[in-house]
């Protein structure tokens, strides 16, 4: 047992620091099994360690896949380490072997939560979902299913459940990014209109949306150039909108 903070810590150098240098890095695979389970912000850390062990050395963990989908909660969209926690979710689901009911389960839990994320964390996880979608035909029947749910009330998918097979995410619809398509800011519900047409076989590339931040989006709106909005319906004739006017024999626009 290690102190939170130290586990932060070690965990956030480990994949780079540590495992490429030790003889038998397989002897971290209890460590690293133990933190993933702890849950919050180390199990999102230990993912980095976890995915070399995974893919370099032959790892075998059977829940993986279901402490991943546990670990998307409402604070995922917020937390420090976002960048990093996507970035190995997008490799993990990048196999085109998962299991439709898996992937269906991990596209209806991220819409659910995106209904309360940040616009910047929206920025990057629609494009996200369209990219599963890509990568798993099946999963289409979220978007297309005739005569879904009109809200929360009536979808079938159970939230609480943590059972990716028992959630029923593939009876359900994505009306959540329906919703989105009414967003306030309109970058966000443009993004979110892309699901009424016909998805590009290409992936988008979303690394540049990873560690898109708040400042960067409000930025970016203040050095648009602003555009002339018309105030007046009819056009001004006199100093006070009528041509005859007393004041037009005193007063001058010019």
């Amino acid at each position: 047992q290690l102190p939170t903070g130290l586990y932060k810590k070690v965990l956030v150098i480990l994949h780079d620091s540590v495992l490429p240098y030790m003889n038998e890095p397989t002897l971290m695979m209890d460590f690293l099994t133990v933190a993933y389970g702890i849950g919050g912000t180390i199990s999102l850390l230990a993912l980095n360690g976890l995915f070399i062990l995974i893919h370099q050395h032959n790892l075998e963990y059977p829940d993986f896949y279901k402490k991943l989908y546990n670990l998307l909660d409402p604070s995922i969209y917020h937390v420090k380490y976002r960048a990093r926690f996507f970035h190995l979710t997008d490799l993990f689901l990048s196999s085109s072997h998962l299991p439709a009911y898996l992937v269906a389960a991990f596209i209806k839990r991220l819409a659910r939560l995106a209904l309360t994320a940040p616009p910047e964390a929206l920025l990057m996880i629609i494009p996200f979902i369209c990219n599963l979608f890509r990568r798993h035909p099946a999963c289409r029947v979220l978007v297309h299913r005739p005569g879904g749910p009109a809200d929360m009330s009536e979808d079938l998918y159970i939230m609480e459940e943590e059972e990716p097979s028992e959630c029923r995410a593939l009876e359900s619809s994505l009306w959540e990014i329906q919703s989105l398509q009414n967003h306030y800011y309109p970058d966000v519900a443009k993004a979110a209109g892309v699901l009424n047409q016909s998805l590009s076989e290409m992936e988008d590339d979303i690394s540049g949306l990873l560690e898109l931040s708040a400042y960067e989006l409000f930025d970016k709106e203040v050095k648009k150039k602003a555009v002339d909005v018309p105030l007046e319906f009819e056009q001004v004739r006199g100093l006070f909108g009528k041509k005859n006017a007393i004041f037009a024999e005193h007063f001058s626009l010019d």
